[in-house]
Parts: structure tokens; sequence; C-alpha cells
């Protein structure tokens, strides 16, 4: 899983694929398989990449 989440930049809009009532977030930082991430419904979260897939958010 780690795979995806390491193309993820400060900046980059994501969801997260098993709460999805989290919102969009947008990505905070990237650092050794941590992402934090800050939700609009859940506010920032550490997200740990080896674990979860977050799903980027490409907006037209």
């Amino acid at each position: 899983m780690n795979d995806l989440n390491s193309i993820l930049e400060p900046g980059m809009l994501v969801q997260h694929p098993h709460q999805p009532d989290w919102g969009t977030g947008q990505v905070q930082s990237n650092v050794a398989g941590k992402v934090t991430v800050n939700f609009p419904e859940t506010g920032k979260v550490v997200i740990d990449g080896t674990r979860v897939a977050l799903l980027p958010v490409i907006e037209p």
C-alpha cells in the first residue's frame, strides 16, 4: 500500500477509503510512511501509509 502513498505531496487532496464521512482532506506532510492529512470533518489525522492507501482526488 505504501507505493501509492509515496506520490502524495503537501497540498494534494485525498480521501480515506474506509472513512468517506471525513470528506476530502489536504495532505500536510508525508514522512517515512506517515501521512498527515487535514480533513474538514475530522481535523488533522496521521495515517500509517503501510496500512491504508489514501485515494488521490483529481479535480478538473
